[in-house]
Order: structure tokens, then C-alpha cells, then sequence
């Protein structure tokens, strides 16, 4: 019944308000989700530079990893969502049992791949051969746990799905609280509890997120009565999957576009070593918790527009796509501001090196002038989930991250060292969002009126 009442918002709920009162959850989840990040990147960071350097080269991979898990989760959302908009409830179960068998081998496979791969992996992003030590040590835990990390996040896609975004934020929050109580435990030992440095914040996420299965798999099977316990037939599975993966393909490979390019960013930048390593380690943390406005908004945008395609309601997504592009540009002029004035003390939470806290302040001061464009071509490819228009969305970002942000990052390394390569990151933010907006004004409001 609650999840009825919730798809009901979502079809016919004014738009503005709609969209506000489910992104506001979505926000305190992402916050959540950050803030692990975050919080793991404080403590470590108080281990020393080469620690800070060693989580900082993992950061991309681990982001790629999560991506093809945001990726089904993204078809999952985008295909239960128009199932619910047409009332299939029993495609429903069928679809969120699927999409959690689909995660989980696929996770599995992905263990034991990265396991195999770790040192040549990493060597040739240009970590130091004394870094693979530090950067083992996390890994092998993160990987060995991956699946736990990865299950959750396509699980509270299907919740959300339903309209329903406060359910998944709770239960990351509660993630991030169990890491933030455990990080300082395991990393310096406090207690009874050994010291065990890097490895002690691999294993602290691992643990954070074994809870958030245990809550997600809850809530489906109890509260919403969204799996299927009957044994699946192979013709029912791969028809699920090949649902899913109509969407969650191209979305997983638009969502490892970015840690794939922040992995290229960082091998520019380990040029200039350690020191500016870690310095951007930071600073592409904070752009996370920094976006979070836009990327709650993108979260609930991807089921929004799908149940009301679903239910023939193109109206409310014509009026949704004029909303989300003035939410976004004010978002990063706000944001812009904050960061500039709080820059300098921020930096010096994560770094006692006065050299990596003028790098942070640096990349603070440069890059978050981009973010209001950022945002708008985030919640673009968002728009084209939705309308199960995914290679759209993949186009997007092609041409967001490889044919602007990192050949003007470059050129700008090239001619004005870090500084100029801040700069090229967010010249190519702005074109990006630029060319975005005019694809969304002038191309894909016109064509709402006619989505069928």
C-alpha cells in the first residue's frame, strides 16, 4: 500500500515540489555515501602522504568497479519504474530477483579478475613501486568484499524505484555511521583492537556495507514485497537480464566514463608527484559531496521520468526538464561560493603537508566554477535513462569527459602545469554543460510531447 501511495506522488504530485521531496532523502544517502569516502580519506590522511597517495590511485578503480553496479542498477530503476507505472507487479518481483543474481555473479567474476591484475593495474596508472605495498593492502579487502559493497546499491535502485527514496538513504546512512565508528578503531588500533593502518579502512567499508545488505534484502523481502523466492526459469532470467541490460549496459559504461578519465587525470598528475597525487585524491572527494544536490536530483529523475512514461504522462516530463536546469545552475553557484571562502581550512583537515594544502586550496578555488554545468549535463543523461534512450546518456558523457575535459586538461598541464590543468577540467565542465543545456532546450523539450 505504501508503495502505491508513493508511485501515486510520482505521477500525479505537482512536479517542482515532487521531485524536491524525494531528492531531499536522496540527499542525506549520497551525503552518507560521501562521506565514507570522506571519512576514510581524513583518517588515512593522518597516516602520511604516502598513504593519502596510495588511497588516491585506488579511488578511480574502485569507482569503475562501482559503475557497472550503477549501472544495473540504473536498468533496474528504469525498468521497474515503467513496470510500475503500468501496474505489472508481478514483473516487478521478477525484475528485482533478477537484477540481484545478475550483480552478484558479476561481482564475483570481477574479484577474482582485479585479485590477478592488482599490481600491473596499478603500476601502469603510475603509482610508485613503493605505494603497491599500501595500495595491496586496501585492495585485496575491498575486492575480496566486493560483492558485499556492489548487492546494496542495485537493491536500493529497486527501491527507489518505487518511489520510495528515504528508505535507501537510511540505510546508508547507517553504513556510514558503522564506518565512521569503525575507521578509527581499525586504522590506529584504538582499544583492543589491532593497528592496521590502510587495511583497517578496506575492512571497515566491508563490514558497513555486509549491514546494508542484511537492511536492503529486509526491506524488499518484508516491507516491500518486491522479490520472487520461486526458482527462475533460464528463458524468465535472461529475459530479465536482457531488460536490464538494455539500459544498465550502456548506463554502467557511461558511469566508468568518469573514474576511467579521473584515472587518466590522476596518471597527468602523478607527474608532478605524491604531494599533487593526493592533493587531487581530496579534492575529487569533495567534488562528490560538493555535487550532491544535482546527483540526488539525477537519482530520482531516472525513475520519475520512467513511471510517468510509462503511465503516458509527457507533460510532467517536459515541465521536469525546465525545472532540473534551473535547480542545477543555481546549485553550483551556491556551491562555488562555499568552497572558495572555506577552501584554505578545509584543506588543512586532510593534510599536514602545507604543500599538498595549497594544492587542495588550489584545485577548491579553480574547479567548482564548473559545477553548475557539471550538473546539468549529470542530470541529462539522467533524462535519457528514463526514457530508455541509453545511448543518449553515453553520448553525453564521450563527449563531456574524453573530447573536452581531458584534452583541455591536458593542454593546460601542458602550459601551465596543475594550475592549468584545474583550469582545463573546468573549461571542460562548462563546454560540456554548455552544449547540454542547448541539447535539452532546443532538442529534447520539443520532443517530450510526443514520448510514447
Amino acid at each position: 500500500m505504501k508503495s502505491e501511495k508513493l508511485s501515486k506522488v510520482m505521477l500525479e504530485g505537482p512536479v517542482e515540489s515532487t521531485l524536491l521531496h524525494l531528492s531531499l532523502p536522496m540527499v542525506m544517502g549520497i551525503i552518507s555515501v560521501m562521506l565514507i569516502n570522506i571519512v576514510d580519506t581524513f583518517y588515512i590522511g593522518q597516516l602520511g602522504v604516502r598513504e593519502l597517495a596510495a588511497i588516491s590511485f585506488t579511488f578511480p578503480v574502485i569507482f569503475t568497479v562501482m559503475s557497472l553496479a550503477f549501472g544495473v542498477g540504473i536498468g533496474t530503476s528504469a525498468v521497474l519504474s515503467r513496470a510500475i507505472g503500468k501496474g505489472i507487479l508481478a514483473k516487478v518481483q521478477q525484475l528485482t530477483t533478477d537484477s540481484l543474481i545478475l550483480i552478484a555473479l558479476v561481482m564475483a567474476f570481477i574479484s577474482f579478475l582485479g585479485i590477478l591484475s592488482l599490481k600491473p593495474l596499478f603500476l601502469a596508472m603510475g603509482a610508485e613501486e613503493d605505494l603497491i605495498p599500501l595500495i595491496r593492502e586496501y585492495m585485496l579487502i575491498w575486492y575480496l568484499g566486493v560483492g558485499l559493497v556492489a548487492i546494496p546499491i542495485v537493491g536500493n535502485n529497486a527501491i527507489r524505484a518505487s518511489g520510495d527514496s528515504k528508505t535507501p538513504s537510511l540505510v546508508m546512512m547507517l553504513v556510514a555511521i558503522i564506518n565512521a565508528l569503525l575507521d578509527p578503531l581499525l586504522i590506529f588500533g584504538i582499544g583492543p583492537f589491532p593497528h592496521m593502518g590502510i587495511q583497517g579502512a578496506a575492512i571497515a567499508t566491508v563490514i558497513s556495507y555486509c549491514c546494508a545488505l542484511i537492511a536492503g534484502f529486509w526491506v524488499l523481502g518484508k516491507k516491500k514485497r518486491m522479490l520472487d523466492y520461486s526458482f527462475p526459469s533460464a528463458q524468465r532470467i535472461l529475459e530479465s537480464w536482457k531488460h536490464v541490460l538494455y539500459i544498465g549496459l550502456p548506463a554502467a559504461l557511461t558511469s566508468m566514463l568518469a573514474p576511467v578519465s579521473t584515472a587518466l587525470l590522476t596518471r597527468m598528475v602523478s607527474d608532478y608527484g605524491q604531494d599533487a597525487v593526493a592533493a587531487f585524491g581530496v579534492g575529487t572527494r569533495l567534488e562528490s559531496l560538493a555535487t550532491i544536490g544535482m546527483m540526488a536530483l539525477s537519482a530520482i529523475l531516472t525513475p520519475f521520468i520512467g513511471q510517468n512514461l510509462g503511465a503516458g504522462n509527457q507533460q510532467r516530463i517536459f515541465t521536469a526538464m525546465k525545472y532540473i536546469t534551473r535547480f542545477s545552475m543555481v546549485w553550483g553557484i551556491v556551491v562555488c561560493i562555499i568552497l572558495a571562502a572555506v577552501a584554505v581550512p578545509l584543506a588543512t583537515l586532510f593534510s599536514k603537508s602545507e604543500q599538498v594544502q595549497d594544492l587542495i586550496s588550489s584545485f577548491l578555488w579553480i574547479v567548482p566554477v564548473s559545477y553548475g554545468f557539471y550538473g546539468m549535463a549529470m542530470l541529462a543523461v539522467s533524462a535519457c535513462n528514463g526514457l530508455q534512450k541509453p545511448i543518449q546518456a553515453t553520448s553525453i558523457n564521450l563527449m563531456r569527459l574524453f573530447i573536452l575535459i581531458l584534452p583541455l586538461a591536458w593542454f593546460g598541464s601542458w602550459g601551465w602545469g596543475l594550475t592549468g590543468l584545474f583550469a582545463g577540467l573546468s573549461a571542460g565542465n562548462i563546454c560540456s554543460g554548455t552544449s547540454a543545456m542547448f541539447w535539452v532546450r532546443k532538442r529534447m523539450l520539443p520532443q517530450m510531447r510526443t514520448v510514447q
